[in-house]
């Protein structure tokens, strides 16, 4: 599954088969890197705030970190794969342990927030499939793989160095020094590799079309696209806010994206919790959602029509207040009492729940007593009013909902996620009570499960 990566390494392990570009290579004797419970145990030391873990990984390989021994700022990560070697990265402490769990699954080594799995390069796992409980995973495009046997012409070994753990400077990059080349630095590495792999099968990074210098986006454009000011990235940027991805590139000192990379945070951005609810607000009323905006809209006539066009409560009113403006300014604040307490008038979360298991054993009776596979499902018009009402009035929870019923229906009856939202989209249209052409499309396209 390949979990999102918002981290920044600080070194290689000299003894990495997969070196980092633009880093140093720092001393990593400490490590025992054949065995992955000792690296643990490492950081597993009692009396101090060290850590350590490892796992086993689908692929046969394994994963573990540890909290350096002589830093307990820094931290260690080493992957291992049966063909493909092992990556030696340093992390800052804080950031180690989350690291880490981004190599778990299916995910060998990283860079500038792309992956690669063994045999394909893909890009930043950012959206999330609700319904399936993975994230996207996009394979880039004529993605070239960079090894260390590629980038070896013209450095000069005896030029370059390997730092102890102590000489790491986490404020100051060594290649801010002048004469300083990394280069030289991957010369002396490959010269000392003793990994047994050949240095074209040491992958170094990629190169592809979106990556390339005239297709990058800097901050105005990676702005524009989310659909955001420019000085709001700038301000998520500065406060580690927006769940912004990882930069591709830094060219002048300026961090610079693919648009790819830009459009899918977007995408994202979109079908978050707000970009849900946006979907179904009302824009006259502060941009509540719409069924929220229209019971306050009919609890204030109500309310109104209860304390003035009734005599018996008319006359409850001083002098003063007795036009028919003040008093509809009365009964608006109390018909936002009303609509605001939507959650203690009815359990919502107790309503979606009923709704999710009412359509999948639709599905369920449906496939019991149909014996030809279904292009799509009929839903009991009843099912899909209340389908209907759950949008309206509480977006974000109906989107959890519809993931969970694609989700459901595709483990437990084999109905694939098209199909489920082929036959929600239908009910809808049916009986659904938007007025307009197609009034669910924008909802739907945010809470179905998102194209590979």
């Amino acid at each position: 599954m390949a979990l999102s990566y918002k981290y920044v390494a600080v070194g290689n392990g000299v003894r990495t088969d997969h070196p980092i570009p633009d880093l140093p290579f720092v001393d990593d004797c400490s490590l025992p890197l054949d065995d992955p419970d000792a690296i643990e145990a490492i950081g597993r030391k009692s009396g101090g705030q060290t850590w350590g873990r490892t796992d086993r990984c689908k692929d046969g390989g394994w994963v573990a970190f540890a909290t350096d021994p002589v830093r307990e700022d820094l931290g260690w990560v080493v992957r291992w794969h049966p063909e493909h070697g092992r990556s030696v990265v340093l992390y800052r402490d804080d950031e180690v342990a989350g690291a880490y769990m981004s190599y778990e699954d299916e995910a060998l080594l990283f860079r500038a927030g792309y992956w690669w799995d063994g045999a394909t390069w893909y890009r930043p796992s950012q959206l999330f499939d609700q319904a399936r409980e993975i994230y996207v995973n996009r394979p880039v495009p004529a993605a070239l793989t960079i090894s260390a046997a590629d980038l070896l012409d013209n450095a000069v070994a005896d030029r370059g160095q390997t730092l102890s753990v102590d000489d790491v400077d986490l404020e100051h990059p060594a290649y801010a020094e002048a004469g300083r080349r990394w280069r030289d630095d991957l010369a002396a590495w490959a010269a000392g590799h003793g990994g047994g792999r050949h240095l074209a099968g040491c992958v170094v990074h990629l190169t592809a079309p979106e990556l390339a210098a005239d297709q990058l986006l800097g901050v105005a454009e990676l702005a524009e696209v989310a659909g955001i000011g420019a000085s709001t990235l700038r301000a998520y940027l500065a406060r580690g806010e927006g769940e912004v991805p990882l930069a591709q590139a830094t060219v002048g000192g300026r961090s610079m994206w693919s648009r790819p990379v830009a459009e899918d945070w977007a995408e994202t951005r979109r079908r978050s919790r707000e970009g849900v609810a946006r979907t179904m607000a009302d824009h006259d009323h502060g941009n509540l959602s719409v069924g929220v905006a229209r019971l306050w809209e009919y609890l204030t006539n109500a309310f109104a029509i209860d304390l003035w066009d009734r005599d018996g409560n008319r006359k409850r009113f001083a002098l003063r207040w007795r036009t028919k403006a003040a008093v509809r300014e009365v009964a608006h604040d109390v018909a936002w009492t009303a609509a605001a307490s939507l959650d203690r008038i009815i359990p919502l979360g107790d309503l979606g729940a009923t709704i999710r298991a009412a359509v999948l054993f639709e599905f369920a009776d449906w496939q019991r007593t149909q014996s030809t596979e279904e292009v799509s499902y009929p839903i009991n018009h009843a099912i899909a009013r209340m389908l209907d009402w759950l949008i309206q009035h509480k977006p974000e929870l109906a989107r959890a909902i519809v993931a969970e019923i694609v989700g459901e229906a595709e483990r437990g009856l084999g109905i694939p996620p098209a199909v489920t939202g082929f036959s929600l989209h239908q009910a809808l249209a049916l009986d659904g009570k938007l007025p307009g052409e197609d009034p669910y499309a924008a909802f739907l396209d945010l809470a179905l499960p998102p194209d590979n």
